[in-house]
């Protein structure tokens, strides 16, 4: 399979999605802090507060900030060039190369403001001009708000919801181009 096209940086009418640096850590790091008590272990801060914030700066430094996959944008206001959360394409480990999954997490202060739509909408329009015929998104089932997002983006359930587990139901999304 020939490899996988790399997000490019994207504009909208009021963000910037760009590549991700080191001065990133302190908004990705508080995106840890911000997380659902429901989220799984793994993608929360251990009891140590791992990872830390040099970590996270240390990991974008070496290029293994984001999963395998086109890749996870910074997202940055325009007006105020301040860095909200990230959004991109990710392959999970499960997951078909040729059909990615839509990730994305902003800060809670800008939560309800659109934010998330104009991103994903960004990358979508991206995701098609570069060749990809579906996306996928998981979401849990208790994250009302996410999947709010991702219908605005044409995301629809498969019907198909993964185990329930202690952190909920995950549900899959798809959306063909």
């Amino acid at each position: 399979m020939p490899p996988l096209p790399v997000l490019t940086p994207l504009e909208t009418d009021r963000l910037v999605l760009r590549g991700q640096v080191a001065s990133d850590a302190a908004v990705l790091h508080r995106l840890w802090t911000e997380r659902d008590v429901r989220v799984p272990a793994h993608r929360q801060l251990d009891p140590q507060g791992r990872p830390t914030e040099a970590e996270i700066a240390a990991r974008i430094r070496e290029g293994q900030g984001s999963p395998p996959g086109p890749g996870l944008l910074a997202v940055e206001r325009k007006d105020t060039a301040d860095v909200i959360g990230y959004c991109g394409l990710v392959v999970p480990s499960e997951g078909a190369p040729d059909e990615p999954e839509l990730a994305f997490e902003l800060l809670s202060a800008v939560h309800n403001r659109g934010y998330a739509t104009e991103a994903g909408r960004a990358v979508i329009t991206w995701a098609e001009e570069a060749g990809y015929r579906r996306l996928r998104a998981s979401v849990w089932d208790w994250n009302v708000a996410s999947r709010r997002v991702l219908g605005k983006l044409g995301f629809r359930e498969t019907g198909e919801p993964g185990p329930l587990t202690a952190h909920g139901r995950s549900l899959m999304t798809v959306r063909e181009a």
